[in-house]
């Protein structure tokens, strides 16, 4: 049987995973049961006081007594030097993705019953390799191998069953999730999935939505009671999940109200935060956030060179467009309706498990997925000027080279910085990284010649070969960002998640060898003291009492005290039920119709063996009497 593969959307706000299973691919619910995010659970990771590792629901129920130590939106910093400082220790975004991820392979081991090792990962259309290798270092870190990274939007195309349609069809996946957003236009033709354009914004998602219904929560509440909450977490936490709350509530109703209790205290005592909020209300306050997609999806049809009447098929994708707003205003802006039929929410995780099943071989699948890099890539040339050399939107996987020289004489080696973006400047672009190419022969400036190539895989990640022309000399690199992990650091990370799966594997054990220790405890005591009270001597009674007390003064003690007491009391209970047993005799009655039955046993017995012999005695006296008789007969006629 083939290895199983996942597919995992790893989200800002919210993260899911889906496996094939029948030719299918089915939701792996989060351990802890259906969430406000369905079955999906809340990309959120803490740290309690005791230092035990939180994630998912979980993590998010502690946030408001514990904002400080909880870390949400981990996704939007994939790619960046940035670090987590939490309890005297630093984390980096891709250790928090991984705890997530770790989570994931729990909650689908538990689902599938089969080890899982490797995983398909969606990533916005619009990361650049730093952000896609963050994305796969995560992975790593949390003990799965990512087979492949697949483009967001691409996956959604693939939920939606557009693959098994025969019909050639340009469609426009909106993918607006809880922290980006992806306008990407598909062709879809002759068996070849194409990627014609992608635009989009890693910063601009859901919760900046949540952050202007934040802001109008604190104004009323200032207005009204003249404290400013800004600076209190707690009270900040509670207003983000009531606002969150509301927002979703109001996908379906008109009006709904913000109570939180309690919130704040001045010297005439508790104050209490109730806001009404409509529906009108909040389209007001996110317009200008869903105002800023625009741009994207008519940059998208821009460069896939084509006009909106040509787009066949609309696909939402994320949490937002559930609103109403969202979904009117993506109407209004391609004058088509989306198409419906499957969650917005879960769409990316089915299409990254159809995905992981062509590659594992559970679904049969003529389809050909041809993505793009979503941003132009091109290196460093003299006076900081970019020089490009895969334009954005070029269909991946691509090679492309270009020939440069040197700057000075006698020059006797390049430094090649390579960045992707837009600018014409290399310092408005995202530098991926910079390499040295040594030992040239030293030569006038302008005369030695380094062709420098570029390779973009399937997951869009980079790759780049430089070659001296002159004297045949080459350098294979990998570009490694600033913040491209090491090994040693990606293995050090493996070894910190693992410690706390351990930590977790043990916390769990103590539980239930607790559990075992009071729930054995309870039935010792109804036994010595209910079931078998005047059936034990009292010296016996008396052990297992002090076996039940000492037990019980283990509780607060290692796991390795409560089994050495729990095990001395269960052989201490064996050894007196055995005894109890060997003893036992049996009722009058019931002894005196036993004897009856034997002695019935005996006597039929009897009769049988007297019954076959008196048979046996017979049959020799009558053979004898013929044999006598024929005898004589035989005589008499002599």
């Amino acid at each position: 049987m083939a290895e199983k593969i996942i597919g995992i959307d790893l989200g800002t706000s919210n993260s899911a995973a889906s496996v094939i299973q029948g030719g299918k691919p089915v939701l792996i619910p989060a351990a802890e049961g259906t969430t406000v995010a369905g079955k999906a659970f809340p990309s959120i990771v803490a740290f309690s006081k005791e230092g035990d590792l939180l994630v998912g629901e979980p993590a998010r129920r502690q946030a408001v007594t514990n904002p400080d130590n909880t870390i949400r939106e981990a996704k939007r910093k994939m790619g960046t030097d940035f670090l987590y400082k939490i309890q005297g220790k630093d984390y980096k975004p891709q250790q928090i993705s991984a705890f997530i991820l770790q989570k994931i392979k729990r909650d689908a081991e538990a689902f599938t019953g089969d080890t899982i090792n490797k995983a398909v990962i969606t990533v916005p259309a619009y990361f650049d390799d730093n952000q896609r290798q963050a994305t796969k270092d995560a992975g790593i870190i949390a003990g799965l191998e990512v087979v492949r990274i697949i483009n967001e939007p691409t996956a959604a195309s693939l939920a939606f069953g557009i693959d098994k349609s025969k019909e050639d069809m340009k469609i426009l996946v909106f993918d607006f999730g809880g922290g980006t957003l992806d306008v990407t236009i598909m062709e879809m033709g002759g068996g070849v999935f194409e990627v014609m354009s992608t635009s989009g914004d890693t910063q601009l998602g859901g919760s900046d939505m949540d952050k202007a219904i934040i802001d109008f929560v604190v104004d009323e509440f200032r207005k009204k009671e003249g404290i400013d909450l800004t600076s209190d977490s707690t009270a900040m936490t509670r207003i983000k999940e009531g606002g969150e709350k509301a927002k979703i509530e109001l996908s379906t109703v008109m009006e709904t109200d913000i109570n939180l209790p309690f919130i704040a205290q001045d010297s005439s005592g508790s104050k209490n935060l109730e806001v009404k909020l409509t529906r009108a209300k909040l389209e007001d306050l996110v317009n200008p956030i869903v105002e800023r997609c625009r741009s994207s999806i008519e940059k998208a049809i821009e460069d896939a060179k084509i006009s909106k009447t040509d787009i066949t098929k609309i696909v939402l994708v994320g949490g937002p467009t559930r609103m109403p707003i969202v979904r009117k205003f993506v109407s209004s802006a391609l004058d088509k309706e989306a198409e419906s039929g499957v969650d917005p929410m879960e769409a990316v995780a089915f299409g990254a498990a159809v995905q992981a099943g062509i590659i594992a071989g559970d679904v049969t699948s003529d389809i050909v997925l041809l993505d793009v890099t979503p941003l132009t890539l091109g290196i460093e040339t003299l006076g900081g000027v970019r020089e490009p050399i895969i334009e954005r939107n070029t269909t991946i996987p691509t090679s492309k080279d270009k020939t440069f020289t040197t700057a000075q004489d006698s020059q006797t080696a390049v430094t090649i910085n390579v960045v992707q973006g837009e600018r014409p400047m290399v310092s408005d672009n995202v530098s991926l990284g910079s390499f040295n190419l040594n030992e040239i022969p030293p030569a006038p400036r302008g005369v030695p010649q380094i062709n420098v190539k570029f390779d973009i895989d399937a997951n869009g990640i980079l790759n780049v070969t430089a070659k001296d022309l002159g004297t045949g000399k080459d350098a294979k690199i990998t570009v490694e960002s600033s913040t491209k992990m090491s090994d040693a650091d990606v293995e050090k990370m493996k070894e910190d998640a693992e410690k706390f799966a351990e930590d977790d594997k043990k916390k769990k054990e103590s539980v239930d060898i607790k559990n075992e220790a009071e729930s054995y405890i309870y039935s010792t005591e109804k036994l010595i003291n209910q079931d078998l009270k005047d059936k034990i001597s009292q010296e016996k009674g008396i052990k297992v009492t002090d076996a039940v007390k000492e037990l019980k003064e283990s509780l607060t003690q290692d796991t390795e005290q409560i089994k050495i007491k729990l095990e001395a009391l269960k052989s201490l209970v064996n050894e007196i039920t055995t005894e109890l047993y060997k003893n036992a005799t049996p009722p009058p009655g019931d002894e005196q119709q036993s004897s009856q039955q034997q002695e019935n046993t005996e006597g039929n017995s009897t009769d049988e063996q007297k019954t076959d012999s008196d048979a046996e005695q017979k049959t020799d006296s009558d053979a004898e009497q013929k044999t006598d008789s024929d005898a004589e007969q035989k005589s008499e006629n002599s």
